[in-house]
């Protein structure tokens, strides 16, 4: 992908893909994106509401009709149920995006079990038990898993003990996973997301990179809806934040990669905001 060429991707279309967390987020502006692309979308999310008013939103765009499967996926009946009536409404999947996710603040001090166990559920556990479930019809398809980590998973920040260790955790599921499946060629991939931790600490951050003015690495050609809070000053609008979750932009000012980790034509990125031109660009093969 040259420089200046923008965003830009090939299609996903007839592409069955099933997105966790499209109530909201990440997994929102994914299911948008995707929608655009051509694919046949089954979306879980826990506000139905919410889910509602994204699929509404992918058919404006032309999309077909979105299979809606609401629920909590810490219930292990609605993570059976979220399968089971994705393979009855299309017959096959082809991708999986763990979106679903959600962040505690709480240190070793002031966090205590019922909030670990809370955040592990959410985070780790429902991916696992999800991603087992799925893994037969993706084999089936040669298919493809993208799991939405953080950079907590490898850098430690203070007052999120929980999230980290449950960002960690996918981090090594994904790797072991990627291994796993290589053999029959199920792409596995981990794309961690540096600009939706801003609001932990700007001055923390400054130092995590090296000092660099984060005000100068905001975007101001992209002042579309912004996906939440915590998202405002890294100067994407959805549209772009959610394309990370299909491959790496390169360009100016923006934001480049470092392969961590290589299995089946699936690789772990790390993505940085940089002050810099980026050098180098690679795809998310879906």
């Amino acid at each position: 992908m040259a420089s200046g060429e923008g965003f830009k991707v090939s299609s996903l279309k007839d592409k069955v893909t099933l997105i966790t967390g499209a109530s909201s987020g990440i997994g929102a502006g994914t299911s948008i994106m995707f929608a655009k692309l051509g694919a046949l979308l089954a979306l879980n999310g826990r506000d139905v509401e919410n889910l509602t008013n994204i699929a509404k939103q992918c058919t404006d765009l032309g999309a077909a009709e979105p299979l809606l499967v609401p629920g909590d996926l810490t219930n292990e009946d609605t993570v059976k149920k979220t399968v089971e009536l994705t393979i009855a409404h299309f017959g096959r999947l082809d991708v999986l995006i763990n979106s679903a996710g959600i962040l505690a603040m709480g240190s070793i001090e002031t966090g205590d079990l019922a909030q670990y166990d809370k955040v592990m559920n959410v985070n780790v556990r429902s991916v696992y038990h999800l991603t087992q479930l799925c893994v037969p019809h993706l084999i089936r398809t040669k298919g493809s898993i993208v799991n939405v980590s953080s950079v907590n998973g490898q850098r430690s920040f203070p007052g999120v003990l929980a999230y980290c260790m449950s960002k960690s955790a996918i981090d090594q599921f994904t790797r072991c996973i990627a291994l796993e499946l290589a053999s029959k060629q199920v792409r596995v991939n981990s794309v961690w997301y540096v600009k939706s931790v801003l609001i932990l600490n700007y001055y923390l951050l400054c130092s995590y990179y090296h000092h660099i003015d984060l005000s100068l690495c905001l975007s101001p050609s992209s002042p579309g809806v912004i996906i939440t809070d915590v998202h405002r000053r890294a100067g994407l609008d959805e549209e772009q934040y959610a394309q990370v979750t299909y491959y790496v932009i390169q360009g100016p000012n923006t934001l480049f990669y470092k392969v961590v980790f290589t299995g089946w034509r699936s690789k772990m990125y790390v993505l940085y905001i940089v002050k810099c031109q980026c050098l180098e660009s690679s795809w998310l093969t879906i």
